[in-house]
This record gives C-alpha cells, sequence and structure tokens, in this order.
C-alpha cells in the first residue's frame, strides 16, 4: 500500500504543523484524494518510483528508471497521442465521401464538455466516467465506421434497429464474392478493429483524465479558455473553406439517431395501419384482372437496373445501343413497348424489399416491414392472379439457394430456386445461374409445355448483382445445354479482386452486367414469346454508390412489352414513353404505386 500513499514531506513549522490557512498538511499525513490522484497520475505518466528494494521496478525491466528523459519523452507522446485519437474520433465524419482535412480543423464542443465533467467529478466517480466514457467513444467510432459502409454499400447510415439481419447477408456476399477464406480474414479483421477501438478509446480517456488530475488548474483553465473561444466562434459563425470551425456536430448526430431509433420502434404500428388499406381484397375474384386473361403475364426484376445506367454519360452511350437494339428485336417478332420510372425505398441492395414493395403496394423500407409484411395475409400482385384461379403462378427465383418459405406468402404455386433450374455450370461470383440460362430454364420447365394454363411467373434475374465480376456473356440458345459450357466463359471473365480496386472498372462491369441481362430478356422475348405475352420488366434498385458516385436518386426504369396492342391501349393514360428506354420527363412513381395502378388498368 505505501507504494501508491507515500507522503510527500513538508517543511517543518512551529507546533510540527502545516499552515491551516493554507490548506497545508503534515509532513506524514496526505488525504486519500490527493494520494489517489498523485498516485493514478505517476503511474499513468510512468514515473511512479520507491527506495523499497522490493518493490517492483518500474517499465519493463525498469526502462524507466535507466532512461528516465527516453520515458518522459514516451509518456508525453502518448498523452499526445491520446488527445489525438479523442479528437479524431469526435471529429472524422460517418460518410468517406465527406472526408477531408477541412474535417478535422474544427473545435468540437463535446471535447470542451467532456474535459468539464471529468474535471468536477470526485477522485472515484471520475475514475468511473472516464472508462465509461471511453467505452462510449468506442462505440461511438464504431458507428461511424458502420455508417461508412451502410453509405459506401446502401446510400443510407446503419439502422440501429432494423439493420442488424443485414450483418449476416453482408458475411454471405464475402463468402460468395472472395470464397470462405476471404469472409473469415474479414470477420477476424471487424472482430479486432471493434476490441482495438474500445480498448484505445478506453485508454486514451483515462490517460487524459490522469494527466488533466495532475495538471488541474492548467486543465481548468485551458477549458474555460476553449469554452469561451468555442462560444464566441458559435455565436460570430466562424468558418474556415466553408466549414464551421465551433461544431456540435456530435451531438446533433447522436439526437438524429435517438430520434431515429424512437421512429423505428413505433414503424410497426405504422405499418400495420397502411397495410390495413386495400382497395382490391373485396373485389371478387371474376372481378379482378379481366384484361389479361388468357395471357402469360411475367413480371421481371433486373438486379440493380437503376437510373444510372441509363442516365450517367459514362454508360449512356453503350446502354442507348444496347436499348436500341432491343427495341429492334422485339419490333421484328412483332413487340411493341412502353417504358417509364419507379422509384425504389432501397438502393444498392435490399432487393427483397423493392420486390416485396412491387407487389404489395405497401413501402418496405426496413427488414422489419419485411417480415411483418410476409407473415400477414395482406395480398400481393402476385396472389391476386393466384386468387383468380385462372393462371398458374410460378418463380423462377436463381438467387436462392436455401429455403424461402416466403414464396407462399407472394401466392406462387411452384418455386423454382437455383437447385431446381438444372443448372450444371459454375457460380459467377455471387449469381448462382446466369440469366440466359433460367430464362430458358423457365421455356423448358414452364412456358413451353403443351395445352397448360396461362402462366403469372415472378422472375428474378441475378446476372447484373453486385459484385459485377466475373460476368456471362448471351451465347446461341442452343448452346446452353446444362449449362457447362459457362465453365470456359468464367475464366475468360475478370477477377472481382482486380476489378474493385478502380471505381470506373467497376462501373464498366457493371454496365457490361445490365447489358447483358437486357439482352437476354429482348432475346427471349424474340424467340418464345407471342401475341399472348405479356413482360414487365424492372430494375429493383440503383447499384452501390461507387456506382452511382454518390447520388442519392432512387428511381430505376420499368418497361411493358406486348404484342396485342389492346395491352398497350390500357396503359396509354400513363404517358410512358415508347420504347425500351424512358424518357427523362416520364413519369416517376413511388414503386408502391405499381400494384393498384396495373390492377386498375386491367380490372376488366
Amino acid at each position: 500500500m505505501s507504494l501508491f500513499t507515500r507522503s510527500r514531506q513538508l517543511p517543518d513549522t512551529a507546533g510540527g504543523e502545516g499552515d491551516a490557512d493554507s490548506g497545508g498538511a503534515t509532513g506524514e499525513e496526505v488525504t486519500q484524494e490527493a494520494a489517489e490522484e498523485t498516485a493514478s497520475a505517476q503511474e499513468a505518466d510512468g514515473t511512479l518510483s520507491t527506495d523499497d528494494p522490493g518493490s517492483p521496478r518500474p517499465g519493463w525491466f525498469g526502462w524507466r528508471r535507466r532512461y528516465p528523459r527516453t520515458a518522459r519523452g514516451v509518456s508525453v507522446a502518448t498523452s499526445v497521442l491520446s488527445g489525438v485519437l479523442v479528437l479524431l474520433v469526435l471529429l472524422f465524419p460517418n460518410r468517406l465521401d465527406h472526408m477531408n482535412l477541412r474535417s478535422f480543423f474544427r473545435l468540437p464542443v463535446e471535447a470542451i464538455v467532456l474535459a468539464a465533467v471529468l474535471l468536477v467529478l470526485p477522485p472515484k466517480a471520475r475514475r468511473i466516467a472516464a472508462v465509461a466514457f471511453g467505452v462510449f467513444l468506442g462505440l461511438f467510432s464504431l458507428l461511424k465506421f458502420m455508417d461508412m459502409g451502410f453509405y459506401q454499400t446502401l446510400a443510407r447510415p446503419f439502422d440501429l434497429v432494423f439493420d442488424w439481419i443485414m450483418l449476416g447477408n453482408a458475411t454471405d456476399w464475402l463468402r460468395e464474392t472472395f470464397g470462405r477464406t476471404g469472409e473469415v480474414l474479414a470477420i477476424i479483421g471487424v472482430i479486432v478493429l471493434i476490441i482495438a477501438l474500445l480498448v484505445l478509446c478506453t485508454l486514451a480517456v483515462v490517460r487524459l483524465t490522469n494527466v488533466m488530475s495532475r495538471h488541474r488548474p492548467v486543465a481548468v483553465r485551458t477549458t474555460l479558455v476553449l469554452a469561451t473561444v468555442w462560444v464566441t466562434c458559435f455565436m460570430v459563425g466562424v468558418q474556415f473553406g466553408g466549414v464551421t470551425f465551433a461544431t456540435k456536430g456530435n451531438t446533433e448526430f447522436l439526437a438524429n439517431r435517438v430520434q431515429h431509433v424512437r421512429n423505428g420502434l413505433g414503424d410497426a404500428k405504422v405499418f400495420e395501419k397502411e397495410s390495413a388499406v386495400d382497395a382490391f381484397a373485396a373485389t371478387p375474384p371474376d372481378q379482378l384482372l379481366g384484361g389479361l386473361r388468357g395471357k402469360d403475364v411475367l413480371f421481371t426484376f433486373i438486379e440493380s437496373y437503376g437510373r444510372v445506367a441509363i442516365d450517367d454519360p459514362a454508360m449512356a452511350p453503350e446502354m442507348d445501343a444496347t436499348l436500341k437494339q432491343g427495341d429492334a428485336t422485339l419490333r421484328s417478332a412483332g413487340f411493341a413497348s412502353r417504358s417509364g420510372w419507379l422509384r425504389s425505398p432501397v438502393t444498392g441492395a435490399g432487393s427483397w424489399m423493392a420486390h416485396s414493395t412491387f407487389l404489395s403496394g405497401l413501402w418496405v423500407k426496413n427488414q422489419q416491414r419485411y417480415l411483418n409484411l410476409t407473415s400477414s395475409d395482406r395480398a400481393t400482385l402476385t396472389s391476386y392472379f393466384q386468387k383468380t384461379g385462372d393462371w398458374r403462378t410460378v418463380g423462377i427465383v436463381p438467387g436462392v439457394r436455401k429455403s424461402w418459405p416466403e414464396g407462399k406468402y407472394f401466392g406462387l404455386d411452384h418455386i423454382y430456386d437455383s437447385k431446381h433450374l438444372g443448372y450444371k455450370g459454375p457460380y459467377f461470383s455471387w449469381t448462382p445461374v446466369p440469366d440466359q440460362f433460367s430464362l430458358e430454364a423457365f421455356q423448358k420447365l414452364e412456358h413451353g409445355k403443351k395445352n397448360r394454363d396461362p402462366i403469372m411467373a415472378e422472375i428474378i434475374l441475378a446476372s447484373s448483382h453486385n459484385p459485377w465480376s466475373p460476368i456471362a456473356h448471351t451465347i446461341d440458345w442452343n448452346d446452353l445445354g446444362d449449362g457447362s459450357i459457362f465453365e470456359q466463359i468464367k475464366k475468360e471473365g475478370t477477377n472481382p479482386t482486380e476489378v474493385w480496386k478502380s471505381q470506373e472498372r467497376v462501373r464498366t462491369e457493371y454496365r457490361k452486367a445490365i447489358q447483358y441481362s437486357v439482352d437476354s430478356l429482348t432475346q427471349w422475348m424474340q424467340r418464345y414469346g407471342d401475341e399472348n405475352t405479356v413482360l414487365v420488366f424492372l430494375g429493383d434498385h440503383q447499384p452501390v454508390p461507387t456506382v452511382t458516385k454518390g447520388s442519392a436518386n432512387r428511381d430505376v426504369p420499368v418497361t411493358i412489352v406486348a404484342k396485342d396492342p389492346k395491352v398497350l391501349d390500357r396503359v396509354a393514360d400513363w404517358h410512358w414513353t415508347e420504347g425500351l428506354k424512358p424518357a427523362d420527363n416520364a413519369p416517376v412513381w413511388g414503386m408502391d404505386k405499381f400494384r393498384d395502378r396495373f390492377m386498375t388498368a386491367f380490372a376488366k
């Protein structure tokens, strides 16, 4: 115990006592508070020493005693680095595209408040608070890193209520893209980062707390000066390079997150009320979708087919050529088409939420809404086709590789997942089955059968799924076989690890993947479509910000194709653009509006 409570010998005074007016102490007595503060400060600075030969040597192997100047330098450097770390945590933004040098030339009010709180607390409470603040800063920095990842992938921040399940999807994507080894290494790296941030932030705050305790008068004066500077700069609105110097961004950041959590916790009730409203719930089956009786209706989603593929100047020339060729291909087979825009509830990922929004007529913007929807009795566009009893409803879902109980909710009589399409070829990164093969499998398994009922099919084309490397290309339909031919095509493709080193290469491969999906679909229509075929195809969401360059736009193209002119006549008042490419000023609907407008147009 003497190691941490060595008394300080004071000059002798009359009577052997210190001056009571000056707050002195006897040479043999020191208050417990002063002893604890001195011990903790000395221990943090590496200056704790003792003449007791039986006590442990300070520092590893006593290096602090042998090299006092070096020890002092290390102590000062450690304190400085601790301060820098705390400031970095408070100043670095939660988006990579906002990361610049000017972001770090600010004075965060949270640092001043933290210092003030630690200075006014008594020693024991101060130590506890220092640890608590350190852990909080570590968690705070982790939240910012999570935001960075989500902004880069989904163009939005991490949702503390709904997004935890997305982490499992992320590990699946890593495994399917970079293999099991890449997945394991990434998970290990994340775990190490979490532990390191929590430990380093905690040690940094404890270190700074000890330094402030040891130099309390200076710390108090410095805190008061910084507080005065902050208030003055805030009131005046001082800026450097357009960035506000006196910032309270972290406080606003946390306040917004608290509000988002509150909104998220109450979202279930809001969604329940919205789900209860269905304009067609009481409509008799024989009055549903009468304008499509006898037709094969195909609702086809092209993964990540967003507005950027059509509007971006770097992609537009090639996409224009593909869409013009598609128009020509369809016209040669007697088809016409109309195109518009839909606004997706998600971007970057979360296809299932876009699909359920399109089919249910509800805005499914998070995983909780999706789970609530698929466990409810809300009818979907596909289930209304099933309800009539006039269509066989099927799903072609090559991206599904395990049990998918939601399929029954969507009203699908039969589901063909990746294991039931007859494909014996290789995966293309995430994509289990190339689009051309999926469409050919649909033809063989369902559409090409004789003496069958009309079909309503939900088809999900997955070749344009992130990471767009390697990608397939269209081949002669007669050569598809069991898909083994794609082994060589994959070998000739690009390596995702190399592609993702360059944003422009990613964008190029993305554009090629979309072209492949569109080509596969239009060629299938030319080859197998007839006067009773109605195709509705659309993108489910915009690609990741790496491709969109951070655009907040969530529009996706949607097209309806038919040979029977009466079908397109029913949607004439939609004012969609003729052809496969929607005009810039074509109508933009929320994706949740399509179901009711479509059912209204083809009600009788």
